[in-house]
Parts: structure tokens; sequence; C-alpha cells
């Protein structure tokens, strides 16, 4: 699984089985998810032509997933949880039942370990759970919108039979939509000020907790070397699982998670620049670049 993001739409590339309760939605086995932020006014007559002018004009097929919403993408909350990965966009001034005004909860949930077709409904069951009780948290009265949508989403072969909240999967969704919705709503609400989309990494380093990256005034720079670009601390290929850029480390908490402490590859200015111009982009083309330019500046 890949992610990234334009002004208006987030794309999630891979090679799922998927379910969704958006546009053209139901079970299948899809390439590309995404999230698409339409203008608050919104009158097309058919969001699924919408959703595939979307996909055509970025080059992708027709084995999508997706979701409408009126929430710009910079307010777009990302969380890490282990195999999990949860997107969420959230905008609740549509509590009523009022079509006219596209405000939304969008929540799209990603699994690098496979889920069978029951454990993907139940992922949605599960964060529809969560969504309710981070609403009654903040002390809203209401447990979502009119067009709340969700896709719960995995890869490769099937690890998890279930999805509820006292499994392994489960409780891992739950906490970071959770997690996730509170968040969303303070970026789209204006308590916290953004200029793009947050990161937040489930961290067990002095305690199980929520960790939001912040480029300004990281007090690691250069954690790298200097001059770094940290536009891709929270890197969109994790975990890649290529043994030239990392490896499989014990968990503190049994298991093993990826480390990619020592890769410096998205951090190179020339790299980072290739990638935001080319989000398709394969790693091994990044790495050629990246020797490319290896050569270039030995020879200098």
């Amino acid at each position: 699984m890949r992610y990234y993001y334009s002004a208006d739409t987030l794309f999630v590339r891979g090679s799922f089985r998927a379910a969704s309760t958006g546009v053209n939605g139901g079970l299948g086995t899809v390439s590309t998810l995404l999230n698409h932020t339409v203008p608050e006014h919104f009158g097309h007559a058919d969001p699924s032509r919408h959703l595939r002018e979307i996909t055509d004009a970025a080059g992708m097929g027709e084995d999508a997933f997706g979701l409408l919403t009126a929430v710009p993408m910079r307010h777009l909350c990302i969380l890490q949880y282990d195999f999990i990965t949860v997107f969420v966009t959230a905008g609740v001034t549509n509590p009523n039942p009022d079509p006219a005004v596209p405000h939304t909860i969008n929540i799209i949930v990603t699994s690098r370990e496979g889920f069978s077709d029951a454990a993907l409904l139940g992922a949605i069951i599960t964060v529809t759970e969560a969504k309710t009780r981070a609403l009654r948290d903040l002390g809203r009265t209401f447990t979502g919108t009119t067009t709340d949508a969700v896709i719960a989403a995995s890869e490769g072969e099937v690890v998890h039979e279930y999805a509820g909240p006292l499994t392994a999967a489960g409780m891992r969704i739950y906490a970071a939509v959770l997690r996730g919705v509170a968040a969303a709503l303070d970026r789209q609400e204006g308590r916290v000020e953004d200029t793009g989309p947050s990161y937040f990494i489930f961290s067990r380093y002095n305690g199980d907790h929520w960790v939001e990256w912040q480029p300004e005034g990281c007090p690691y720079y250069p954690c790298h070397f200097p001059g770094q670009v940290c536009d891709f601390c929270y890197c969109p290929y994790y975990p890649c699982r290529d043994g030239d850029l990392g490896h499989w480390v014990e968990s503190s908490s049994g298991g093993q998670v990826w480390s990619c402490s020592r890769c410096t590859l998205l951090h190179i200015p020339e790299v980072a620049d290739y990638y935001k111009q080319n989000p398709e982009a394969s790693l091994d083309e990044l790495k050629k670049l990246r020797a490319t330019l290896d050569t270039k500046r030995s020879g200098a």
C-alpha cells in the first residue's frame, strides 16, 4: 500500500480486497481508494461519473472505491498503528438530514495484513462504534452526519478472520479512529491550525501513546544529514520491506516492526522533488535516481 494526495484528493494505491459504503460501494478487489473534496454546494448529478473522471484524469483504471467530502484535504489526518493505517476527514456541520450541505466524516482503513470479507465488514462496524464514541467524547449529541462513509481494505493473504474491537486488528482500528475523528474535527473547526495533512503514529516508547509528527521545530533535525528534506518523514512507502532501506526489529510488545531509521532516500532533495512530480514512481525508480546522483557527485 502507498498513498499520496493533491490539494483536493487523497489516493491510496495497492492491491486491495475492500468493502465500501461510499459511491458504487460494496465488496470488491480494487487498486485505488480515494477521498475527494467537492465544492460546498456540490451539485453533480452523477457522483460515480465524477469519481471516474478523477481516476481517468490520474491515469488509473475503474477498479476503485471512492468517497466525496466538502472537507479540504489539508485537514486530513493519517494515523499509523502497527499494520493498520487510517485516513480521516471530518466535518459535522450537517448532522441534520440536509443533503445540500455535504460535510461528512469519511474514514478509510487499510491493513497490510489480510482480512477476510467478514473482517472487512466487521471493521466497518468497529469504525462506526469508534466514530460514535469520539463524537460523544466531544459532547456532540449526534452519532454522525447523513453522508458518512467508510472503506475498509487489506492486502495479502488472510490473517484476520474478524475485526471486532477486541481483536488484534479491531482494537487498533478503534484506537486510530477514536483519535483520528477528534483530531480531524479539531482541524476542520479551527481549534488546531494546519497547512497540510497531519500524521500520527502510535508509539510504545515511554508508554503507549499517540505522537503527532510535525516538521516545524523538529528537535531531531537534521536526523540524517544537513540540508535534508523532511516532507516525507512520514514515508508513504512504509513499510516498504526493501532490505536495502530497512529491516525488521523486535517490538517491545512482541512481534516485529519495520525499522527504516537509517533510510535517507526520500530525504534527498532531488529524490523528494522527483517523487512530488511523479507520485506513482516505484521504489526501484527512486533508488536508481539516487544511484545516478551518487555517481554524478563522486565524479565531480
